[in-house]
């Protein structure tokens, strides 16, 4: 549980579509600001401010003169704060635009110098040192009022707030209480403190608001007097006014007034602060802590192991903090062709150092980035699990993912991938259960590419598919960690179809050659054989090789070679026809001709079969005509622009195009540039 809050307090994520490996190493001599030394040393300066908060006033109304115990202790904790504004200097800042840490000295030193850095020196100058330097006259009024600017140090008190708000260990309520309770307090400490100075020093001391009630106010003991000072601003906050401390004279009637006005808008915070953690909370942090403790009970009440616990946890942490930068909704919002551009701009870089992509066209690049959607996981999150379905391949941008496989009852870690790694590309593109479990090591940021969309982006780019499955085959040939068994199915499966198609045809064909071949020699050696005569002889010659081609025919994998089992045929039939006039030697020298070169015809028939491409054209006359056939037809791409506008004018009769554009009217003037389904439109100019 104390991983997921320091999870969630380090509030660094990386930019979409980081460039590397994001972690935060710095440079020599800068300090990280999630640091578990520096915050140690923020937490021991807040110590310091709440003193501060409470000493300057209570100095500048009731302590005319300081002792040396106090005026030292007040220059050791300057000299504190001295330190912090040196050490700010050598601070990396996260940068609000590109969520980075910044370590550059020169802009964390402008940066600091263009905000906070004046405010912060006079908030920490030794005034009174320097007063008894210059005319021994340290505990003036003056150098007292100097200072309260000391008071900026509240600043950090606020930071504190903001950050023990959204720490799940602790109760959001009390938390919110603690700190209106504090504003009201020094609230009224600073306004007590404020009207018993202007008592003090008025002339008149029977004419005040204490001096009245007790005439002899200064002889009374140092408790006495900030006591009343503290009940009179109790009273006149709450507006209740006993009468028994009231105004005297025009300067406390007029502190009055301001304070009065104070009230009204610090009573409407407190109220609506009050109501809204009565009624509703503080809705997307009281939703977030809501969301928190259902998760915490489900894991309870199911009885779900620590880990799986703490995933949970750390996901929705990580969630309600990306929630907060509206990066998909900003995407989401915008059209689709400037997304398009965000996309290349982010991801392309990304995409082209996996190795799977090596190769591939850029127009396949872009439509795959189009599709990616970025996501970030907490640490020790499993995002793809062993034996699982796969939907989905990731791609890593930014942080690490272990690779983790079982052995023995147990996981093991086999890989540490990093920026640029993909995984679960195996199960997606093999259509098998994922291989490993990969779970992230810290803050990552992954591109999700669903399957269903790589595999429609492949289907329409066969070139590119084949260069991918390519890549992915060397990639799983290389490692030792795939089984054989996983390489033949990967190999062997339906997404390897089409690319293997010529491969597995002409394995068949080595086959059925071999066996032809066998088959043939064992009937020529045979005793039998010499006692036929030259015609059967040959016969059975041309049996064996119809019995080897027509089984090689029932061996390919699709229907598209039915083209080659007819050449088998035709190739027996006129063989059969010139048995006779052949000589037995010619005869073998011809049968081995005709197996390699029926061989090579099957090779080239994949090929061809794989690269056929079935088009609509569409007729579009100048002139208005009444058109006897439809205006569209469906058919074979042929091999140049002549021989489809040929074609064309065979289907639509008395018309002579001209001119081919695409749907976009832009003129097509290579035949190859035609993809498979596209629509063509011929025009008569």
């Amino acid at each position: 549980m104390d991983n997921v809050s320091n999870i969630f307090q380090n509030d660094l994520l990386p930019s979409l579509g980081a460039r590397a490996n994001q972690s935060i190493k710095l440079r020599k001599f800068i300090i990280s600001p999630y640091d578990a030394r520096y915050r140690t040393w923020e937490t021991f300066l807040l110590v310091l401010v709440v003193y501060s908060a409470w000493i300057y006033p209570f100095e500048l109304a009731f302590l005319i003169h300081l002792s040396w115990k106090l005026f030292l202790v007040e220059n050791i904790v300057n000299s504190f704060f001295a330190i912090d504004i040196v050490l700010t200097f050598f601070l990396a800042y996260l940068d609000r635009k590109s969520y980075l840490l910044v370590d550059n000295p020169k802009r964390i030193a402008a940066r600091y110098l263009s905000s906070w850095f004046i405010f912060d020196v006079c908030s920490t100058i030794p005034y009174q040192p320097f007063g008894l330097l210059l005319n021994k006259h340290g505990n003036g009024l003056a150098y007292k009022i100097l200072n309260m600017l000391r008071l900026w140090r509240l600043r950090r008190l606020s930071a504190l707030f903001a950050r023990l708000e959204k720490d799940i260990r602790l109760n959001y309520y009390w938390i919110r209480c603690t700190k209106l309770i504090s504003v009201t307090l020094f609230a009224v400490h600073c306004s007590g403190c404020f009207i018993y100075l202007i008592a003090d020093r008025y002339p008149d001391p029977s004419k005040t608001w204490i001096g009245a009630a007790i005439p002899n106010y200064r002889s009374e003991s140092l408790w006495v007097r900030y006591v009343t000072a503290i009940y009179w601003s109790i009273t006149t906050l709450t507006t209740t006014g006993y009468g028994d401390l009231h105004a005297e004279n025009p300067r406390e009637m007029s502190f009055c007034i301001c304070f009065m006005l104070f009230n009204l808008g610090l009573t409407a915070y407190l109220i609506g602060n009050m109501t809204n953690l009565v009624v509703q909370g503080s809705c997307r942090t009281r939703n977030f802590r809501d969301t928190i403790h259902a998760a915490s009970q489900f894991a309870a009440r199911n009885q779900l192991p620590d880990q799986i616990r703490d995933e949970m946890l750390a996901h929705i942490c990580l969630r309600y903090n990306t929630e907060g930068l509206k990066q998909k909704e900003t995407l989401d919002s915008l059209p689709k062709a400037v997304r398009s551009s965000i996309a290349c701009h982010l991801f392309l870089p990304v995409l082209e150092k996996v190795y799977i992509f090596d190769g591939v066209s850029f127009t396949c690049r872009l439509q795959l980035v189009t599709t990616l959607e970025a996501e970030y996981y907490p640490p020790k999150e499993t995002v793809i699990l062993q034996n699982e379905t796969p939907t989905d391949a990731y791609i890593l941008v930014s942080g690490a993912v272990e690779v983790r496989i079982m052995t023995n009852g147990g996981e093991k870690v086999e890989k540490l991938l990093s920026g640029g790694d993909i995984f679960g590309e195996i199960g997606a593109l093999c259509n098998t259960p994922q291989p490993f479990t990969f779970r992230t090591s810290r803050v990552s940021q992954l591109l999700r590419l669903h399957t269903t969309e790589l595999k429609n982006i492949l289907q329409e780019n066969k070139h590119d598919k084949e260069i991918i499955m390519n890549n992915l085959y060397q990639k799983m040939n290389s490692d030792q960690r795939f089984p054989t068994k996983m390489m033949e199915i990967c190999q062997g499966g339906q997404n390897f179809g089409e690319h293997n198609r010529c491969s597995i045809s002409n394995q068949v064909n080595i086959n059925n050659e071999s066996k032809a071949r066998e088959t043939l020699a064992s009937c020529c050696s045979d005793e039998s054989c010499k006692e036929l005569n030259e015609s059967d002889r040959h016969g059975a010659m041309y049996k064996t090789i119809e019995q080897g081609f027509f089984n090689r025919n029932e061996d390919l994998p699709d229907k598209g070679y039915q083209g080659v089992h007819d050449r088998f045929r035709n190739t027996y039939q006129d063989a059969k026809l010139t048995q006779i006039r052949i000589q037995d030697k010619m005869m073998s020298t011809s049968v081995a001709g005709e197996l390699q070169e029926i061989t090579h015809s099957c090779t080239e028939a994949g090929s061809v079969i794989s690269e056929r491409k079935r088009v609509t054209i569409h007729m579009h006359p100048q002139q208005n005509k009444s058109l006897a056939v439809p205006c569209a037809k469906v058919i074979n791409l042929p091999g140049s622009l002549d021989q489809l506008f040929s074609i064309a004018r065979q289907k639509f009769a008395s018309y002579s195009p001209t001119k081919l554009v695409n749907r976009d009217f832009a003129e097509i003037d290579d035949i190859t540039a035609i993809q498979d389904g596209d629509h063509l439109f011929l025009v008569e100019i």
